[in-house]
């Protein structure tokens, strides 16, 4: 998914599901910085204060090369959430939407409802969970899974199938073959492009084991949104069922649906400035707010709010450590991560017969 749905849908989700306007801008900001924080290793204060961080994140094709060691360690307990089902190691790495495991990770984010990092925790879980229904059927770890042949889109052709593969990396020539382009992105939905997270889109491929895979976007992204209402209001009441909790109202469904459905600009940041305007305008039943805009990186950024630094690889002097950056966003989002990411890699899925870390 993009910063359409992890920002501007989930903030709409969590705001119908009672969520106070000010949390639910921490939570999806948290949600879609997960997409954003590509810096990791240590950051290092004037005075000698250091402040470890881990990369939730690969820069744009960075993962075809990177070790897949490291691989695991961002895309599987981020985007690819092992459902941990079947017999081998990676049928088990392969991600399964609303999986056992999954609500395991949404149960353990409401046991940690009552500390610091608590709506930031909320916020970095929530990507994991909305993204098991987008990125099903594919594994964080290479594997044979991720292998995609003979991929298509409704009303898309093969010249402009081809057309989004060359706007994606001016590395990667127009007229590339699948079985290539499988083979330089052996990690995720590299090979099947951006399809697994446009929210309208129907496609269809054939997958590493030879079977014909057909996806329909639509009511798995709608089910992600029900499903994250759901988990904020198990997180608001302190009730680890959160499944059992009411969703979303039928207005505000059918409402989410025809956006999702006829949103369909390229460019993901677009198509959240439009949910930005319904939403100002009073389009989604029950709310009429502005959202504030989402900055990734540079000025305005929770990294530059706490450290004054412009740039993500920390050019520049070496910032001032002060109580403030204890207090900020940027401080609470990566000890959040690295809550998760321990909890998710060493307790839950190993009960679930996976170690991959």
């Amino acid at each position: 998914m993009n910063i359409d749905f992890h920002y501007g849908v989930v903030y709409i989700a969590a705001r119908v599901a009672g969520m106070p306007a000010g949390d639910a801008l921490t939570v999806a900001h948290a949600c879609q910085y997960v997409d954003d924080a590509t810096t990791a290793g240590i950051l290092r204060f004037k005075g000698g204060e250091t402040f470890e961080r881990f990369a939730t994140a690969h820069k744009l094709f960075d993962y075809a090369t990177t070790e897949d060691d490291q691989n695991r360690l961002v895309w599987t307990p981020f985007h690819f959430l092992p459902a941990a089902e079947g017999e081998t190691l990676h049928e088990k790495a392969v991600c399964r939407p609303d999986s056992a495991v999954a609500r395991e990770v949404v149960r353990r984010a409401i046991l940690h409802r009552d500390t610091e990092t608590g709506l930031h925790r909320l916020g970095v879980t929530l990507h994991t969970y909305v993204d098991t229904w987008a990125h099903q059927g594919f594994a964080g770890i290479e594997s044979p899974w991720n292998r995609v042949h003979l991929l298509e889109a409704q009303d898309c052709t093969r010249k402009g199938w081809f057309a989004k593969l060359k706007l994606a990396s001016e590395h990667l020539i127009e007229h590339i073959e699948e079985d290539i382009l499988t083979v330089a992105l052996p990690v995720g939905h590299g090979a099947a492009l951006h399809y697994p997270d446009q929210p309208w889109a129907k496609w269809h491929y054939i997958d590493g084991r030879n079977e014909f895979i057909q996806r329909h976007n639509l009511p798995e992204f709608v089910q992600a949104a029900e499903m994250a209402c759901r988990a904020v209001r198990g997180y608001l009441e302190g009730r680890q069922d959160f499944e059992n909790q009411p969703g979303m109202p039928d207005d505000v469904t059918e409402v989410l649906t025809d956006l999702l459905n006829t949103n369909r600009h390229e460019d993901d940041n677009e198509r959240l400035r439009h949910i930005c305007r319904v939403l100002k305008a009073g389009g989604i039943p029950g709310l009429k707010e502005s959202i504030p805009e989402y900055v990734p990186k540079g000025p305005g950024s929770w990294k530059y709010l706490a450290t004054g630094l412009k740039f993500g690889d920390d050019t520049g002097d070496k910032p001032v450590w002060t109580e403030a950056f204890e207090k900020s966003d940027y401080r609470l989002f990566h000890d959040a991560v690295k809550q998760h990411r321990f909890v998710t890699t060493q307790e839950i899925l190993p009960t679930h017969g996976l170690r991959i870390a």
